[in-house]
């Protein structure tokens, strides 16, 4: 098992999307140094690891359990997908940073349900079922109602 391995070993499922989300947020860093310094190749690589993240993280919503905040994470998804699609499209760093700060944004409320008693106790009560099961208590309201736009 190598360092990275390791570590996201012991996490839990919502940490684990903690570390999508970051991963997404290195990944949009790199093509923004790669479009400063014209690197076409580059920058179409670390997109497509963003788009690799967001496609695992949109397959692995469930509508039936998630209800409303899995369809408010579908539409993020789907407009963090646009804007670094047009980003990457037009070498934007502006697109690519507006991209990187909802993704922060969105980050922080899966980095509070991770640290929520509540978030795990009803992981543990549904451990069959996905994560969005958690996301439903932890950001109902919050998510309830948020339409997302690129």
């Amino acid at each position: 098992m190598n360092y990275q391995d390791q570590m996201l070993a012991g996490k839990n499922p919502v940490e684990l999307i903690v570390a999508l989300y970051d991963g997404m947020l290195r990944f949009l860093s790199e093509a923004i140094a790669a479009v400063e310094r014209g690197d076409i190749s580059a920058r179409r690589m670390a997109i497509k690891y963003v788009f690799d993240i967001l496609m695992h993280l949109q397959s692995r919503l469930r509508m039936d359990v998630g209800g409303s905040s899995a369809q408010s994470l579908s539409e993020f998804y789907a407009a963090i997908f646009a804007l670094c699609l047009e980003g990457s499209r037009l070498s934007s760093v502006a697109r690519l940073e507006e991209a990187m700060a909802c993704i922060r944004d969105v980050r922080e409320a899966w980095s509070e349900a991770a640290s929520d008693p509540e978030v795990m106790a009803l992981l543990e009560r549904e451990a069959q079922g996905p994560v969005m099961s958690a996301a439903g208590a932890a950001g109902e309201s919050e998510m309830a109602g948020a339409h997302w736009s690129a």
